[in-house]
Parts: structure tokens; sequence; C-alpha cells
């Protein structure tokens, strides 16, 4: 099981009919929500709200996130059976990822700095057009969230089935298409500053709080930011393979030394790193009195990981 081609495993696990679902989806979710993007962006800049102006490029990090997704699934379909890719083609979304989040850093310090200008000389703002546009967007942002939010409830039953055990981990999405419910939360995030822009507007409109939209404009920056910060922080950590403090890690460790313990066998050395959205490979040297101990034996302490989707083990004997 912890042997075979994992870009084989890739094509064949994700790219049934569930995940070619998921994957329209997730493309006609991106196109959709570019275009209100481009919407919100113009409208804002042309009704001068710059709250409107926030939601459309705090859009532009959600479109620019479930485009990664979109593209993901199409370059690992594309190339899931390339030998060149050692570890199948799932980096290239992380990659994609960690170079979006650095731009929208950028994107997130130009907000401020306009709405700060905007706090300091007000300008008129164009209400009623700027509200209707903002509400279109929200309705374009809960209609996207029905599309993934069915793909995603399609997706889930589809690989509900074929486990004969329970493999319950705290630590662990198994089964889960982590890709597509990444989507999911940034489209319902978008939507929730899309109610912050009509209430900036709103507010401006009926009660005269002019600052109440550039000060809003901040809160989207911040939103932003955030969201950068921590896609950068996620894909960091994959990209540099800091895996080790995952709970799979010691779990390994003490699956081997437990159930090998008769033959004092310890782990000497052990590697774990993310090669997929909930597939994990492993490099471990263990050193044992046993001198019969086999690499199959070691692979059976941790069989009950599904997530460890390739195994290298390294056997050291001791002379007695």
């Amino acid at each position: 099981m912890h042997t075979h081609d994992l870009s084989a495993w890739q094509h064949d696990h994700h790219f049934g009919a569930d995940t070619s679902s998921a994957e329209r989806s997730t493309r006609l979710v991106m196109w959709i929500t570019a275009a209100m993007m481009m919407v919100e962006i113009g409208a804002g800049w042309w009704f001068n709200s710059m709250a409107l102006l926030a939601d459309g490029w705090h859009m532009s990090s959600h479109a620019l996130a479930i485009g990664l997704s979109a593209f993901a699934y199409a370059a690992a379909r594309r190339y899931a059976r390339d030998p060149r890719f050692a570890f199948g083609t799932w980096k290239i979304e992380v990659l994609g990822g960690f170079a979006s989040a650095l731009v929208l850093l950028g994107i997130a310090v130009l907000m401020v700095a306009g709405s700060l200008e905007r706090l300091w000389s007000p300008s008129a703002i164009l209400y009623p057009e700027a509200i209707s546009v903002a509400v279109l967007g929200l309705v374009v942002n809960l209609v996207c969230a029905r599309l993934l939010g069915g793909a995603h409830h399609h997706h889930h039953h589809g690989h509900d089935h074929g486990h004969g055990h329970d493999h319950d981990h705290a630590h662990g999405d198994h089964g889960h298409d982590l890709n597509l419910r990444s989507a999911y939360l940034h489209v319902v995030a978008d939507a929730a500053t899309s109610v912050l822009a009509i209430a900036a507007l709103l507010g401006g409109w009926f009660y005269g709080w002019a600052w109440l939209d550039p000060a809003m404009g901040i809160v989207g920056a911040v939103l932003v930011a955030v969201w950068a910060k921590g896609l950068l922080k996620q894909t960091g950590k994959v990209l540099l393979d800091r895996e080790m403090d995952h709970p799979v890690t010691g779990e390994i460790r003490e699956g081997v030394e437990t159930m090998l313990a008769g033959s004092k066998t310890r782990v000497a050395d052990l590697h774990v790193w993310r090669v997929g959205r909930d597939a994990y490979a492993c490099a471990l040297t263990v050193v044992t009195h046993s001198p019969t101990l086999t690499a199959d034996e070691v692979r059976a302490c941790f069989s009950m990981h599904e997530e460890i989707r390739h195994s290298t083990v390294e056997i050291q004997r001791c002379v007695d």
C-alpha cells in the first residue's frame, strides 16, 4: 500500500466524477467572482466609495484563491501521470498561493493609503448607486456559496464509502477535498465583507457618516492582509516541508516503537512531509536487534494511517 506510484494514486483517487463536478463548480465560481470583482472596483472608483473599492479588492483575493483551486484541479489532472513530478503536481497550487499572498499584501497597503487619504480629504459619494452594486455583490457571493456548497456536499458523499475501518484522527481531514472547502470558505468570507460595505454606505447615506466609508475601506484592507498572512504561513509551511510538528509524525514513531518493542527496535531517524491535500510521504530509519525484521513489518506498524501514501524504510541491525 505504501510503495505504489503516488502519481497514479493521485490520478485514480482524485480525478473521478466527483472531482470533475468540483472542478466545474470551482471554475464557474472563479469567473463569476472575477466579473463581480471588476464591477465593484469600477463602481467604487466611479461612485467614489472606498468601502466598495475595498470589497472589490477583497473579492480579488478570493478570485485569486478560487482561480488557484481551479488551476490546481486542471494541472493535477493533466500531469497526474507525468513521471517528472515525483510526488504529483499539488504544490503548483501551493506555490501560486504563496505568490498571490505577496501581491495581496501590497494591495492591502494601497487600500489603507487610499482610505486614509479619503479620511483627510472627503469627497461626495453616489450612495444609491454604490449600495446597489454592493447588494449585487452580496447576491453573487451567496449564489457562489450555494454552487460550491452543493459541489462540496456531492463530493463529500462520493468519498464517504469504500473504507473498511474508522480512521478518526483529530488532526486530519482525510477523505475531504480541502481545495474545494477552501474555495467555499473564501466565498462565504467575501459575503461578510459585502455586508460591511453595505452597512458603511447606508450609514453615510442616512446619517451623514461620510467617515464610515473609508473606515470600512481600512477594515477591508485589514481583512485582506490577515487572509494574505494566513496564506503565506500555510503555503510557506508546505513549501519548506515544515511538517515535523504534525501529529502523524509522533504517531508513526510511537506505533513502530510500541509494536516492535519485543525486538528492541527504535526509530533513529524520521522525516514526514506533505505531498498532497491529504497525503504525506515519510522516510524513516530504524535500529533493531531483530535479525529478521523486514521493511513491510515496519510499515505495518503505521498502516492505519492512510494519509501516508509513500514510505521509505531503512533498517540498521545491531550486532549483539
